[in-house]
């Protein structure tokens, strides 16, 4: 709110006697109690605090008073530590419940100091303090320093008046928000509140830009503000701050699980988790996270132990979610010993949805799938999209899946990946990887023992190829596929020996082994190309150097096997070839008896009537000559009909661009201002 007339003349009034210290990092001071003036709307008025007890030997729990401004419960209920009360500590933070709105009022959320407790009656009278602020006194006939007195002056600790700390003038605070009603700050600054109202996690208390500390038990009812809001980053910082002043708390830990689980870090909210239940055993909250972990995770036993723990009474739901899971990880198992590949991936979808929706071993199932199927473009795309565990704890690493250890799985999956593109130096050392992890799994070294030998298949086949060997190269790549016969890489390399010995029929049947395994395999369709174009099968070269094309536009030899191919079926379909050559450029035609002569050329002749300043013009011309380069048995021409007005006179031309194309002096299709892929589909379709 603004500062009134009569709110400045008290500021200028105790100026120079007035010293508050706003500082919250000063809470724990013995000789600090923060000030509060009441609301911003009531007048300023006096009121003798209760006095408090200051025995040591409390136990440092506070009774938990709400006020009108209690915060609504979070997300989750709240639970009491059990093992709190026991606690020696005097900043004891273990016994509130985590996720759950701390009251407004209580000690430790209004500056109170651990180790005393408020009596509401009775009490001798204490120091004056404004209203709306409940305090706790000193020890008998002990005044402490910035206190004020009946007598409005302020003490010196222990005996006279107290020196000015600042000669910058107090001035009241905002007034917004639970902390700050009339605070009142140095340097005619605002007070900054905490809020519950908005704003991200580091709302605590700030003066000068800096932070403030503030007691853990705020920290945490912050953080689950922002947890309630789904600020979980924010949450967590705030957690973090509350662990590091009280680290053996099992609910600061467990709330900070739940915000790393907001953000997906399973694997350290796993860890949080197991952290709480060695520090507290029967910390109920902690087993469930942990449950629910675990069948995210995919791990049911580990699941199956949290939910069901000594002395806990399961939830019904979690049980039947978890016998879902299980038995749909279990029919996966089944299908998957018998090669039914197709009902593995049914199995993880359901699984999956039934939710064990992060589970790194059920993606790495399906990406083995999706290689038994010989779909590995999908395979290697699931690959990059598993799930990452930050980090395996004790109980993730001993986990079983398909009787292997968990994180064995994954290497065993990725080897067989790696093999099927290729890669065999990176399938070696994923395989040895799992068999590092699980030395006792049979399926395991199996693959292991595969691996090593087909890597030294290959290779000693590549050394053969290079030194002109093919006959054995073919032996050593056909020993290779006799250990893994759905390797495309083998089939391919064995196709490239079978064309060297001119045993082009073979090397055509291997190499469609090979893209029967890798549909989108670039050498086996060369392979194929080249054996068929030895063959004289000029429209399936023509149809594998097109694909070929696409997917290679910039290489010169696809480039001019297509063209040599093109020209070749036009000769074997009894068409007159005339001037062809290989990379032509487009032609550019300014005169009518020019124009006719080029578009009566044998073959077809493709025609872009332009205008240089059109910008429609302008963007699609390029592309025309790219069209020229990606298909050289066509005659490419351009005509300015500005530049000559008698060609765009006899064509009837009055839109530019237009295209039209010409088959042996004919027209057979016009185009008007058409899309690029409507242009090149046309192209593609006369080129024939």
């Amino acid at each position: 709110m603004s500062h009134t007339t009569g709110v400045d003349a008290f500021a200028d009034r105790f100026r120079h006697s007035l010293s508050c210290n706003n500082d919250t990092g000063n809470i724990n001071k013995p000789d600090f109690r923060e000030l509060d003036l009441g609301s911003p709307v009531s007048p300023l008025r006096t009121t003798r605090a209760p006095a408090a007890s200051t025995s040591s030997s409390s136990s440092g729990s506070f009774s938990g008073r709400t006020g009108p401004n209690q915060v609504p419960r979070k997300p989750e209920s709240s639970h009491t530590n059990s093992n709190t009360n026991n606690s020696s500590s005097s900043n004891n933070n273990n016994n509130s419940g985590e996720l759950s709105g701390s009251s407004e009022n209580s000690p430790t959320a209004r500056g109170f100091k651990p180790g005393h407790t408020r009596s509401d009656s009775g009490s001798a009278p204490g120091p004056l303090l404004y209203s709306g602020q409940t305090a706790t006194s000193p020890a008998m006939n002990v005044l402490p320093t910035g206190n004020i007195c009946p007598s409005g002056k302020i003490l010196k600790a222990g005996m006279g008046m107290v020196a000015n700390r600042s000669s910058r003038s107090d001035v009241l605070g905002s007034g917004m928000g639970n902390y700050g009603h009339g605070s009142i700050m140095r340097g005619g600054g605002k007070a900054e509140p905490v809020s519950s109202r908005g704003g991200g996690g580091n709302e605590a208390v700030k003066r000068g830009g800096h932070v403030q500390s503030v007691d853990p038990e705020e920290l945490k009812r912050l953080g689950n503000e922002c947890y309630k809001r789904g600020n979980f980053a924010d949450a967590l910082s705030l957690y973090d701050r509350a662990i590091a002043m009280s680290p053996a708390s099992v609910a600061y830990r467990s709330n900070r699980a739940a915000a790393l689980t907001g953000l997906g870090r399973f694997g350290e909210a796993v860890r949080e988790c197991e952290e709480a239940v060695r520090l507290d055993p029967n910390y109920g909250r902690a087993h469930q996270r942990l449950a629910s972990l675990f069948l995210r995770l995919g791990q049911v036993e580990n699941a199956r132990k949290h939910l069901c723990h000594h002395g806990m009474q399961p939830d019904p739901s979690e049980m039947q979610r978890l016998q879902v899971v299980e038995k749909h990880i279990s029919k996966c198992g089944d299908v998957r010993r018998i090669g039914d590949w197709k009902s593995v991936l049914r199995e993880v979808d359901a699984a999956v949805a039934a939710g064990a929706d992060s589970s790194p071993q059920l993606f790495m199932c399906r990406a083995e799938a999706f290689l038994k199927l010989h779909q590995i473009d999908d395979a290697e795309t699931v690959l990059f999209h598993i799930p990452k565990s930050e980090l395996h704890t004790n109980s993730t690493s001993q986990a079983r899946f398909f009787g292997m250890v968990s994180e064995a799985y994954f290497y065993f999956v990725r080897a067989q990946i790696e093999m099927a593109l290729g890669r065999f130096e990176n399938a070696v050392t994923a395989a040895e990887k799992g068999s590092q992890i699980d030395p006792r799994s049979v399926e395991v070294a199996v693959l292991l023992n595969n691996v090593r030998m087909v890597a030294r298949a290959r290779m000693r086949g590549n050394d053969l190829f290079k030194s002109e060997r093919y006959t054995e190269a073919c032996s050593a790549y056909g020993e290779g596929l006799r250990l893994d016969p759905s390797n495309s890489v083998l089939y391919c390399n064995r196709a490239a020996c079978w064309f060297k010995l001119g045993q082009w029929e073979r090397s055509i049947e291997d190499s469609n082994q090979a893209l029967h395994i890798q549909p989108n395999y670039t050498k086996a369709l060369l392979r194929r190309a080249a054996s068929n174009s030895k063959l004289e099968r000029w429209e399936e070269a023509v149809k594998d150097y097109e694909i070929l094309r696409r997917e290679l536009p910039n290489d010169n030899e696809v480039a001019e096997s297509l063209f040599h191919a093109q020209v070749a079926l036009k000769k074997s379909r009894g068409e007159e070839v005339y001037n062809l050559k290989f990379g032509g450029e487009v032609e550019e035609v300014s005169g009518l008896e020019q124009f006719r002569a080029a578009i009566c050329l044998p073959g077809v002749s493709v025609v872009h009537f332009e205008v240089g300043s059109n910008s429609q013009c302008k963007q699609i011309s390029p592309f025309v000559d790219t069209l020229c380069g990606r298909y050289p048995s066509i005659n490419f021409l351009k005509v300015d009909i500005q530049e000559s007005p008698t060609v765009g006179t006899a064509e009837n031309v009055r839109i530019v661009p237009t295209f039209k194309i010409y088959k042996n002096g004919s027209r057979v299709k016009e185009i008007v201002c058409p899309s690029r892929e409507m242009l090149e589909h046309s192209v593609r379709h006369y080129s024939f």
